[in-house]
């Protein structure tokens, strides 16, 4: 396929970047492996490995995903923070994750202990980068209480399992990729993917429940454009 491209190639890359930019989506947005990407490129006449779609998710997921950080509406000051256990090589490990009252992502962070210092360590990861928030609401787990005294002693803390519905709903797209991946291979793997993929979601999974039928094409048409104009940010 012959395919006509609006922007600069990447140096060092045979694709436009319209292709890598649009192989780097289908993967995060939807349910695929590097097997489907390269069996939907391969139909449009794009010959490429799997294994150059893998190198390509990995090198730019992280930076369409730096771009939607920078240009996203300020976050929410009532915070849901969560846990969760991911095995990794016989391993147990925890993805601890924050989602404001809006559902968006606001970050995430892979640890091998499920304890104060792990949530301390989380906890002091997002003030640095959104500032003290109002209300931050956790499951009942002790670990919270004396790091959130500590690092956010103004915050109204709310611990009760039933209000953190929220933040739950949040971690069945990670359950499905897990699935899909046959799980993560390693704590940095996890990081990374996971990192990209919510926050790629947060623009491409708008509420549709709470949007009319004209306003979620518009929604749709905003995060199309937004991505290529990420996809022109690209650097090799």
């Amino acid at each position: 396929m012959n395919t006509p491209s609006s922007m600069p190639r990447l140096k060092g890359y045979r694709f436009p970047r319209e292709i890598v930019a649009y192989a780097v989506w289908v993967y995060h947005r939807f349910a695929l492996s590097t097997a489907d990407v390269e069996d939907l490129l391969a139909d449009r006449g794009v010959m490429v490995s799997r294994e150059t779609i893998r190198k390509w998710v990995n090198r730019f997921g992280r930076h369409f995903a730096d771009c939607i950080r920078r240009d996203r509406p300020a976050a929410g000051d009532k915070w849901h923070l969560d846990e969760v256990v991911i095995p990794i090589n016989g391993r147990k490990y925890w993805l601890w994750r924050a989602v404001d009252a809006n559902g968006d992502v606001l970050d995430i962070l892979v640890q091998p202990q499920r304890n104060a210092n792990a949530a301390r360590r989380f906890l002091a990861r997002l003030i640095d980068r959104f500032g003290e928030p109002r209300v931050i609401i956790t499951d009942k787990l002790r670990s919270y209480f004396r790091p959130i005294r500590d690092l956010a002693p103004g915050a109204d803390h709310r611990a009760h399992k039933g209000l953190n519905n929220r933040i739950e709903a949040s971690h069945r797209p990670t359950r499905k990729r897990e699935k899909l991946m046959g799980r993560f291979k390693s704590p940095r793997q996890a990081q990374r993917f996971l990192a990209a993929h919510d926050q790629i979601n947060i623009v491409f999974r708008p509420r549709r429940y709470q949007l009319s039928a004209v306003s979620y094409r518009h929604a749709r048409s905003d995060a199309f454009d937004l991505w290529r104009g990420y996809a022109a940010e690209m650097t090799a």
